[in-house]
């Protein structure tokens, strides 16, 4: 029996699990990827349990807002004067109804049972009361209605699509600088599409295993399912990883051809995917490697990452702007993955979106710009930085290699990324080259089906 002495609901551990992940996410800024496949093994499901518990979710998450709007129109009162874990019940409900085919009696009778549970009696009866208002109109209905006071078309996108008004600005002025603003829906919903799941062959140590991608020379995809048991299967040379991602390690890599004895640098290393390609060119090659992370925790991912390559890599935890401003000339390669907004990989982790602030991006950008000259100060003559961020957010892509450029002057040049990238691609790639005539190449979701990768490539001159 319930609190209230009525017969309790079940509810089914997918959503189970589904809404411990979003209370995590809420209330304690955990990252979704990485603590539901922990609560899924946790609660011991697999197969189409899993995968409910990943869509109920990841789709949540993804429409947090656009579902907020529609909770505060059918609740009639602010979020703020909701119990949080009410509102986590009415989001996660509110997803089921909407968005999915789940029944609709299973949808709103198991989230009033969890808002039941966290808040009592009451706050079941108020969830209940909400949902059955929400479900008595579909999706498209309810955006028209809580679109209609939007004050800007801006904020009208906003609701429609589940991003922030200052997400979308910032996306459309970085498709402008190709010229291609018009692509912009096509843009936010490719960022509200589930992505399917690209695998990485460690080359010279696997072979791809499945379906090949159509650019990386190391992508391929399952059939299907989890792929934890084929990267056990072959002690780690296949992993999962975008196909953006090791398209930005293998332009560096493949740049030019590897010369015995050649340094490389990975400096902001964590978690590791770029790392262990890297290791696997270097073994190939006749190349060293070091790896620096400045995080403990993200350090011990590279490590794990990169135990598959029978490769001697030392992983430094350092401020990596330290580390490179005290090697001046050690390295002929190296790669900066700079911590950034994350704006590009909103598929894959799609609260990120909500927790990110225009605020962020200057003091990110500040910490770029240092890592790009200190990694600079470490090439040696003639030695080439990558720097890639997983972001398209302009203020962190072309706008730090233009600061940094501009202060090296004649020291540095900037080499054609697109070049690299198409050279290492299976079938060509759609890159335009940027209004202001630089060198740069960016990926994206909609038009690439890669997280929305950007590179440069800058030469010290000899």
């Amino acid at each position: 029996m319930s609190r209230d002495g009525r017969p309790a609901v079940r509810v089914q551990l997918a959503r189970q699990v589904a809404f411990v992940v979003l209370r995590a996410v809420t209330t304690s800024d955990a990252y979704a990827n990485l603590l539901l496949p922990r609560e899924i093994e946790r609660a011991g499901i697999s197969g189409s349990d899993a995968a409910l518990a990943t869509e109920l979710a990841y789709g949540t998450l993804r429409r947090l807002g656009t579902y907020d709007a529609i909770i505060r129109s059918a609740a009639g009162r602010e979020l703020d004067t909701i119990d949080p874990p009410v509102l986590d019940a009415l989001r996660l409900g509110a997803h089921q109804l909407l968005a999915t085919r789940v029944a609709p009696h299973a949808a709103v009778n198991e989230s009033v049972q969890l808002a039941r549970e966290e808040s009592g009696p009451r706050a079941g009866g108020f969830a209940n009361a909400v949902l059955r208002r929400i479900g008595q109109a579909d999706f498209t209905t309810w955006i028209a209605r809580v679109t209609e006071a939007a004050r800007s078309d801006d904020e009208r996108l906003a609701i429609e699509t589940a991003h922030p008004v200052w997400v979308i600005r910032a996306l459309r002025r970085a498709l402008a600088a190709e010229g291609r603003d018009g692509e912009l829906v096509d843009l936010l919903a490719a960022d509200n599409a589930a992505p399917t799941v690209t695998m990485a062959a460690l080359p010279g140590l696997a072979e791809p295993d499945g379906e090949r991608t159509p650019y990386s020379p190391t992508g391929f995809r399952l059939g299907g399912g989890d792929p934890e048991p084929a990267v056990r299967r072959s002690r780690g040379r296949l992993r999962v990883q975008d196909e953006g991602s090791q398209l930005v390690a293998l332009a560096l890599t493949r740049l030019a051809p590897v010369t015995p004895g050649e340094r490389w640098l990975d400096l902001c290393a964590g978690p590791g995917g770029k790392t262990a390609l890297l290791a696997a060119e270097a073994l190939a090659g006749g190349a060293a490697l070091d790896a620096n992370e400045i995080s403990h925790a993200r350090a011990g991912l590279v490590r794990r990452a990169i135990a598959p390559v029978p490769l001697e890599v030392e992983v430094h935890e350092r401020d990596g702007r330290e580390l490179a401003s005290e090697r001046g000339g050690a390295y002929d390669r190296i790669l900066v993955d700079a911590p950034c907004t994350g704006l590009g990989a909103l598929r894959r982790r799609p609260e990120a979106r909500w927790r990110k602030q225009p605020s962020d991006v200057a003091e990110l950008a500040t910490i770029q710009a240092q890592l790009l000259e200190a990694a600079l100060t470490a090439l040696e003559p003639g030695g080439v930085v990558a720097y890639v961020t997983c972001s398209p957010h302009l203020a962190e892509t072309a706008a730090i290699v233009r600061e940094v450029v501009e202060r090296r002057g004649d020291e540095v040049e900037e080499l054609d990324a697109r070049a690299a990238l198409q050279a290492v691609a299976l079938t060509p790639l759609d890159l335009p080259e940027p209004a202001d005539g630089s060198g740069h190449a960016q990926l994206w979701p909609h038009r690439h089906g890669t997280d929305a990768m950007f590179l440069a490539l800058l030469r010290k001159r000899a």
